[in-house]
């Protein structure tokens, strides 16, 4: 599959997945997630500890129209709890094969979740969206999620939406505030997931 091919912002949105309304993003959605995206309670096990508001609405809003990747911002009624993202990437291999065998066939997932709405599942079910935009809607043949070891609350959500642990780090992850922490990598194949039904 080519850059070319890949559609931007497949399917219907928004939609309804459990008492969530996942959609995609607009100025006051993304307004919403920056109240509560650098808090340090969110920043913990991240990766990405701080981001500019601008330069985030400026990316998410981009995402409309860039194949390759994808956000949603979850809203409980009128609240905005939660996101989500996929970023489609090539496939790890030889380059000098078939181009369509490994480019943009695979792809990277994350979530975050209000602090004030933890708990609730909302993370798992976003990760569950996740998946089945990649494999029922853009047709990928990987998903993997990363995590710091530590982070148990992550890896459970992984593991409940059938990601396999696939890589176990010993210290390879740095953290500010702990030093060189162990981190994990989640993946799915294709033939691996299935649809939860309804």
């Amino acid at each position: 599959m080519l850059p070319q091919e890949l559609p931007v912002s497949p399917g219907e949105w928004p939609r309804s997945v459990g008492p969530l309304t996942l959609s995609l993003p607009d100025p006051a959605g993304i307004d919403a997630v920056l109240r509560w995206r650098n808090d340090p309670s969110v920043t913990q096990w991240l990766i990405q500890t701080r981001v500019d508001p601008e330069s985030l609405k400026q990316e998410w809003l981009s995402s409309l129209t860039i194949p390759s990747q994808h956000v949603v911002i979850a809203r409980l009624g009128d609240e905005v709890v939660a996101s989500g993202s996929l970023w489609i990437v090539d496939g790890m291999g030889q380059v000098h094969g078939d181009p369509e065998a490994y480019s943009n066939r695979e792809a990277g997932i994350d979530y975050l979740v209000d602090p004030r709405f933890r708990g609730r599942g909302f993370a798992s079910l976003i990760a569950q969206t996740m998946l089945g935009l990649a494999f029922d809607e853009l047709h990928l043949r990987r998903v993997a999620a990363g995590c710091f070891a530590d982070n148990l609350a992550s890896r459970r959500i992984l593991e409940k939406s059938g990601m396999r642990l696939e890589q176990y780090g010993v210290r390879d992850s740095w953290h500010a505030d702990h030093g060189w922490l162990d981190g994990c990598t989640y993946a799915m194949l294709a033939e691996e997931w299935a649809s939860p039904q309804a």
